[in-house]
This record gives C-alpha cells, structure tokens and sequence, in this order.
C-alpha cells in the first residue's frame, strides 16, 4: 500500500482558527492563539469550522474491498482506477495476511483462476467492462481522495479503530501520519 499526500489546503490550520475567529468575532493576541483555539475548537466539539481545511491522497496497491469501505465515507471525493477502461490482465492483487498454509493456496489458485478467465473472455472478444465481472475484491487497485479534515477525523477515528477491517486500518494510519505534518494541532490527538 501507498498512500501519497498530493495536496492540501495550504496553512491549514491558520485557515481554520481564521474561519473560528469569524464565528466568535475574535482576533489572535497571541503567536500560540491559533493552536490554542483549534485545541479548544476540538475540546468542545465545534468541528464544523475544520471542513474549511482539506486533503488530497493517492492511494495505491489497494484493494477494491477496501475502496468499498471508503467510498462509504459519503463526505468527501473519490477518482478510481476504472476496470471497464482499464485493461485488467495479469492484475495484481492484495493477499490477507490471515491466509496461511493450505488457506493460501486456496486463495492463489482462486486469484489464478480469475486472471486466466479474465484473460479468455478478453480473448474471445468480450469488452473490459463485461469481462471484469469475474474479478475479485482482491484486485489492486488506485484511487484519489480529498476529504475534509473534519470527515477526515471521523474517517480516522472510525477505522482507526480495532475492530476495523485490517487494511483500512493502515490506509487510515497511513493517512493520519501524514496529516500530523502538516496539521498536528487538529490530527495530534488521534494518534493511537
């Protein structure tokens, strides 16, 4: 998995105490206000002024189970590698780390049989977007998404979690390590 931060609201956190700051008519009188401000803004439950802030990821060497998940997280935008334009030959594919032993070769000759069915439709003419009916969730896949830093939170605090599904827990690890950069006065707290 990879999972590249592209863009971002820039000053983010300046941006959203300067949105908070509007909201309660109030000026920075001192050089850690904003900090202090977005703590309190979070502390309270006034999360509304961070959708003002957002961030832009690509995410690849995904699967299409996990982008199922995410694009549940109806708050924000997502761009998805298309297997009806894309040729899906020789497709790669995430393996759970649960499969061992016997479960593993199980699953590996599954996903061979996809490729090779996959590849015999296409051969026998069958366009890209009927021939991928026989597909797995497994299938890697690549996918942009821009979110909120509020959705953003609730993303991170919802599959961060550990009764989440192990793969959207490291993309929303991965994620969070990367907001902490560049925003740690929203994202710190939600370190694991």
């Amino acid at each position: 998995m990879k999972v590249k931060l592209t863009g971002y609201t820039p000053d983010p956190e300046k941006h959203i105490a300067s949105a908070a700051r509007v909201c309660y008519l109030s000026e920075a009188k001192t050089p850690d206000a904003d900090e202090k401000l977005i703590a309190h803004l979070i502390n309270m439950g006034h999360e509304s002024v961070l959708e003002h802030s957002c961030a832009t990821f690509d995410v690849s060497g995904v699967s299409r189970a996990l982008t199922h998940q995410l694009v549940r997280h109806r708050i924000a935008s997502f761009s998805q590698q298309s297997q009806r334009y894309v040729d899906e030959l020789g497709f790669e594919y995430v393996t759970p780390p649960s499969l061992e032993g016997e479960a593993r070769e199980v699953f590996m000759e599954a996903m061979e049989g996809a490729r090779e069915k996959y590849e015999r439709l296409r051969n026998l003419g069958v366009p890209k977007e009927d021939a991928r009916f026989v597909l797995p969730n497994a299938c890697e896949t690549r996918i942009t998404v821009t979110m909120n830093f509020r959705e953003l939170r609730h993303f991170i605090k919802l599959r961060s979690h550990k009764s989440a599904q192990w793969e959207i827990r490291e993309l929303a690890q991965k994620m969070l390590d990367r907001l902490i950069v560049i925003a740690p006065k929203v994202f710190e707290d939600l370190r694991v």
